[in-house]
């Protein structure tokens, strides 16, 4: 969705609106109100369905200023998208353009699929050329958007539950306080089932029906919702299927409980080699660090497909290596040619990514595999290694280097 210069041209002498941004530069708190207009125009709330275009490097005016266009700054353009404030993860591009002869940056921002999209807590529209928050009808056009557009799987209503099927206790307590800000929340009027569908959790108001979201962050059950949604656990003493199991679990509940037992099975088969000879003092060194480990399991929960299948995600621990199998290949712009390659990242579950994110359990998208790369590599671990198939992904860590 790239514009070309005349459609740009045209942007800049119309001025700010609901689809132009302006800033002169990143000082001051031009980077928090740049995340803010991402946002807005990621929920297009007057649904034109044309992307959103921020230009730095443009006065009140309209007019290029020959700002120092610098590669530094792109990239802490292009660093909004995964660093973790706006989710779910905006589809947006980033480039240097010439325009009226003069460089400038334009970010430009694709509607959301699934929204409403949060910036630190808030949802963010765009009335004509002013930023605000969503008021109740904003949320509500919104969340109708979501119904009828074309959806991610992780958010299509689950029609054969109702909300009976959710842990409201949960959601209240500990996943409304993570989402948003407690200020939002103490201003917040909304009803249950307003919010509820704000997060996403069911399909609308209306249309009360658990989403895959919900089934899956504060399902009561939801493994029952979707059969697949646990990790299956193998612990075997060789380095063969057929050798001997040593311990064994199926994982399962919502998505927390998921992800906080399976770091406690791993942590209980980390073995950990003391050294007293070859320093003035003992050194520790983990078998496997854990830090990798968790990184590798939550991008394979995070990325894995839920349409379609009861396979699990298999954690399969063999004495020289772990193999975390995900269901669903490589998927949008991760392909095999570049799959782990430095910056390239696409969502398959955006918004189960972005409850992960609310969760604790993400800090920054796109980062999971180069995160463990490095841990791996600074304890001594062979490449973490990928086999690529058209329904799975097998992530290998091999045993330290001897």
């Amino acid at each position: 969705m790239r514009l070309d210069d005349s459609e740009l041209n045209d942007l800049l002498a119309r001025g700010e609106s609901f689809r132009v941004e302006r800033k002169e530069s990143l000082s001051g708190g031009a980077p928090g109100a740049i995340r803010e207009a991402i946002c807005a125009f990621a929920n297009d709330l007057p649904g034109e369905g044309r992307p959103g275009v921020i230009f730095v490097g443009v006065n009140d005016a309209g007019k290029p200023i020959a700002a120092d266009i610098t590669d530094a700054l792109l990239i802490q353009l292009a660093n909004m998208k995964t660093e973790g404030a706006i989710v779910p993860p905006p589809s947006l591009f980033v480039e240097k353009r010439k325009l009226q002869g003069v460089d400038v940056a334009v970010v430009t921002v694709v509607p959301s699929d699934s929204p409403p999209v949060r910036c630190n807590g808030a949802i963010h529209v765009r009335v004509g050329p002013r930023r605000g928050l969503a008021s109740a009808q904003d949320e509500r056009i919104l969340n109708e958007k979501r119904r009828f557009g074309n959806i991610p799987f992780d958010i299509q209503p689950l029609t054969h539950l109702t909300t009976a099927s959710l842990n409201l206790r949960l959601f209240e307590e500990e996943y409304l306080p993570s989402a948003f800000s407690a200020e939002i929340l103490a201003a917040n009027d909304r009803t249950i089932e307003q919010r509820l569908a704000a997060t996403k959790m069911i399909a609308s108001v209306d249309h009360p029906a658990p989403t895959v979201l919900g089934a899956l962050v504060i399902g009561r059950s939801p493994r029952d919702a979707l059969a697949g949604s646990y990790i299956q656990f193998l612990r075997i003493d060789g380095a063969e299927l057929a050798d001997p199991i040593v311990d064994e679990a199926a994982i399962d509940g919502t998505i927390a409980e998921i992800l906080r037992r399976i770091d406690d099975k791993m942590r209980a088969h980390i073995r950990t080699r003391v050294d007293i000879r070859s320093a003035d003092r003992e050194i520790r060194e983990a078998s496997y660090p854990l830090a990798a480990l968790q990184q590798i399991v939550r991008n394979a929960i995070m990325h894995r497909t839920y349409e379609s299948t009861n396979a699990p995600v298999r954690v399969t621990w063999f004495n020289d290596r772990i193999e975390v199998t995900s269901p669903g290949g490589p998927f949008g712009a991760a392909t095999r040619e570049n799959f782990g390659a430095p910056g390239v990242v696409d969502y398959r579950n955006p918004n189960l990514a972005e409850a992960m994110k609310v969760l604790g359990f993400v800090q920054r998208f796109g980062v999971g595999i180069a995160s463990a790369r490095r841990l791996l590599q600074e304890a001594g671990h062979p490449e973490l290694a990928f086999t690529l198939g058209d329904t799975y992904i097998v992530a290998t860590v091999f045993g330290r280097r001897t």
